[in-house]
């Protein structure tokens, strides 16, 4: 499918000023998320070199025809060897110092690459590159809208296919199925549906655990639209808890929902981090083993990083999770997650479903 290409010139507007910033003379893309988010190819491998006079797309064979129809304002050039084909391009272009993903190279193509362009610098790119990314534009969240929908519809309506001795197993294979009867294109993650002692794990795999009186049920359930990917959780209870466990899951809510009310233009992802941990308090605190949040877009974890050791700050655009829990091992866990937009005085729920404690009888 041919994509708005006119995005994709205004997306790699954004790459000019960090060729200058980094005194390079082009950057080199190698993670398909990123080429993808520059240039529209929808490929699994390929390489952008974008400079200040030229970009190309360099793929093989197999993706000739997609690149031209993907990303129509890119030069395309086919090679038949990724690394000759790299080489020929920077010889072409005359770039001597050469700026690449640090994190989206491996050793072996880096010291293929040294070994063809002796005169040439590398310059690894990091940080700067974090954010490329974080900022949606009005197309990606209208995807990410549609993408959280589908979602959203298919936890609720499992909901109600939740029966006494149904295996996490079966029913997390159910929620795929109907997400994707209802358009999703693939899941943004494992699925991960969790029951009883299960739900203390926070990244438990689906098992042949029977479904039982008194178990929570954590269900963290994403599904990809056209890319772009969403991200929730919810917890519910089955037939009945007890008051501990009523209790505790107000207590995570109540740090979800203060979490997310501090989701604003100019706040620090570590202080929506520190909000949630003080709702929790040093009773609690200890069963909260991850971070309260992250940036979702093109990859389900993305920048920015809402944890204690976070030096992002939020801005107007970027879609992250709010996700608090409380995990007791061998007993079991809570979780509760929605994805918000960042506006500049607050946040908009992307995510559905209702964040009340649902009793599945």
């Amino acid at each position: 499918m041919q994509h708005e290409n006119i995005i994709f010139p205004a997306r790699k507007s954004l790459v000019y000023p960090l060729i200058s910033a980094c005194e390079i003379d082009c950057l080199m893309f190698f993670n398909m998320n990123n080429i993808r988010y520059l240039s529209g190819f929808t490929g699994s491998d390929g390489v952008l070199i974008v400079s200040n006079n030229r970009d190309v797309l360099l793929v093989d064979g197999r993706y000739i025809t997609q690149a031209k129809l993907e990303a129509a304002d890119t030069e395309i050039i086919e090679y038949k060897d990724k690394i000759r084909g790299i080489v020929e391009v920077v010889k072409e272009l005359g770039l001597k110092y050469i700026g690449f993903e640090a994190e989206a190279i491996v050793v072996q193509m880096y010291n293929l690459l040294m070994r063809e362009l002796t005169d040439k610098v590398f310059v690894p790119v990091g940080d700067d590159l974090k954010l490329l990314r974080a900022y949606k534009d009005e197309a990606e969240i209208a995807l990410m809208k549609k993408a959280a929908e589908i979602s959203s519809a298919a936890v609720l309506a499992l909901k109600s296919e939740i029966k006494s001795g149904c295996s996490e197993r079966d029913l997390a294979l159910q929620l795929e199925t109907i997400a994707r009867k209802s358009g999703a294109e693939q899941l943004a993650f494992e699925t991960i549906f969790a029951s009883g002692e299960n739900s203390a794990l926070p990244h438990a795999k689906p098992s042949d655990r029977k479904i039982k009186r008194g178990d929570f049920i954590v269900v963290d359930f994403g599904i990809k639209y056209k890319g772009y990917c969403s991200d929730e959780t919810c917890t519910f209870g089955f037939q009945e808890l007890t008051a501990e466990q009523n209790n505790v899951y107000q207590l995570v809510k109540e740090a979800h929902d203060q979490a997310i009310d501090m989701v604003r233009e100019g706040v620090t992802a570590a202080d929506v981090d520190r909000c949630a941990r003080k709702v929790f308090g040093e009773k609690y605190e200890k069963y909260f083993s991850h971070g309260t949040g992250h940036g979702v877009g093109l990859e389900v974890h993305e920048a920015p990083r809402l944890s204690p050791f976070s030096q992002d700050t939020l801005k107007a655009q970027m879609v992250v999770t709010v996700e608090p829990g409380l995990y007791f091992p061998g007993r079991w866990g809570i979780r509760i997650e929605d994805t918000v937009l960042v506006k500049k005085n607050s946040c908009e729920k992307l995510t559905k479903m209702d964040k009340g404690l649902i009793i599945i009888e």
